[in-house]
């Protein structure tokens, strides 16, 4: 029975640090992106899509193997259990994974990019990743001075899915420019409510993140703003004629957007009972995006 209970709790450990839930962030500007491509041109160039998921999906995969080498080395995770570099005690594998995983994703990129004879997603996605890079990566470390935010709504919301709507249709599109800024925002909340729990190790690691600068009674009253600005955004875009009337389905996400805020703002000062807010935040991103695209194709 504590062989078995030993290694429930192991498996536990490794699926909360692969994060599966988490991998909704890398497809859904894939699928915003070119569902509102699909609206403008008809059209999907289904390999295309194909290879640029692959891609995201391999992206955030390097994202997230490269945080836990560079945050054990800051020693910000050491009460993190289920850090991959925690978990396997080998930082220069998990290391050697995630760069791994940027050569694979580079390559489906540069085979859109040979299909098209065009280099300029390439540009776009190399963009990315420096900011990605920027957040965790030294010397530059950016999410200790409270900037990750910034960083994670640039990645996943303008550079992402212009790169996105880009390799598509080899153009331009001011209303793929303001969905962007929807997603983006969905995927920057995630960010924000994954610090509500880690305070007193982001403190003690010298971490400035948004939460330890406002305090986590402040950011739980933000927290309903932050979610309003992605649904009001949405209703401003469609009376104003730039996304159809369909998007408002993305109002749905509305539901989990109100439990995520009652719950904060219940336990924000109780890391244990807050630390599944992010998992709600994924959920509110999800269906939002889901729907916002779904809204384009209709």
């Amino acid at each position: 029975m504590t062989t078995k209970l030993i290694a429930d709790s192991n498996s536990k450990l490794w699926v909360a640090a692969i994060k599966p839930p988490m991998y909704s962030v890398a497809i859904m500007p894939i699928w915003v992106g070119t569902a509102l491509a699909k609206s403008e041109t008809g059209l999907i160039n289904w390999g295309v899509f194909m290879a640029f998921l692959t891609a995201a999906i391999f992206i955030l995969a390097w994202e997230n193997l490269l945080n836990d080498v560079f945050d054990s080395e800051t020693g910000i995770d050491k009460n993190k259990h289920h850090s991959l570099v925690n978990l396997t005690g080998n930082k220069a594998l998990i290391l050697t994974i995630g760069n791994i995983c940027l050569v694979v994703a580079i390559a489906q990129i540069i085979l859109i990019c040979w299909w098209q004879q065009d280099l300029t997603i390439f540009g776009l996605i190399i963009l990315s990743c420096f900011l990605g890079y920027l957040y965790q990566g030294p010397p530059f470390r950016l999410g200790y001075q409270g900037l990750g935010e910034f960083l994670c709504f640039f990645a996943f919301g303008p550079v992402g899915m212009s790169a996105v709507y880009y390799s598509q249709t080899q153009t331009w599109s001011i209303v793929n420019l303001a969905a962007s800024v929807i997603v983006g925002i969905a995927t920057t909340l995630i960010l924000f409510c994954s610090h509500f729990h880690q305070v007193e190790d982001d403190i003690a690691a010298g971490k400035r993140s948004p939460i330890v600068r406002l305090g986590t009674q402040r950011g739980a009253q933000i927290l309903p703003w932050f979610c309003g600005s992605i649904f009001g955004l949405t209703l401003i875009a469609v009376v104003g004629g730039f996304f159809p009337a369909w998007t408002l389905l993305s109002f749905v996400g509305v539901f989990p957007a109100i439990q995520l805020c009652r719950h904060v703002l219940q336990y924000h000062n109780q890391p244990q009972q807050v630390s599944n807010c992010k998992f709600i935040a994924v959920s509110v991103h999800f269906w939002s995006c889901l729907l916002l695209g779904l809204g384009f194709i209709i």
